[in-house]
């Protein structure tokens, strides 16, 4: 039990890293690292999720998916239009014909994982 939770915590905290990485790297989303930060934090360390949950970086995002399951259409749309750029700059620069297949199945499933997420007014 404590190594699950040290394992959680630590999956947190590099959660929020690449959130926080993701504000300023417009290539790495931040909304789906913070929400998996939330999980492990919520299931390890009472502390850290008050602390996430209150932080005035994350708090509109976390409080849109507890309140509604939701994301806001600016962040969603954002989201979308950075993750499939990144997918194409990959497929491009890939060099093998199966890795730019995967990569671009892999695409279409995010883009429809991230469209049945509800959306939200900004």
């Amino acid at each position: 039990m404590v190594l699950l939770r040290g394992l959680l915590i630590f999956v947190g905290l590099v959660s929020v890293l690449l959130g926080v990485i993701g504000i300023f790297l417009p290539l790495l989303p931040t909304v789906p690292f913070i929400l998996l930060a939330l999980f492990c934090f919520a299931r390890s360390s009472e502390k850290l999720h008050q602390w996430l949950i209150k932080h005035p970086w994350f708090t509109v995002s976390i409080s849109d998916w507890q309140q509604h399951r939701g994301i806001r259409q600016k962040i969603k749309k954002r989201a979308m239009v950075v993750s499939a750029c990144s997918f194409i700059i990959s497929i491009i620069l890939a060099p093998i014909l199966w890795v730019k297949a995967m990569l671009l199945v892999l695409m279409f499933l995010l883009m429809f994982f991230m469209w049945q997420i509800p959306t939200l007014p900004d």
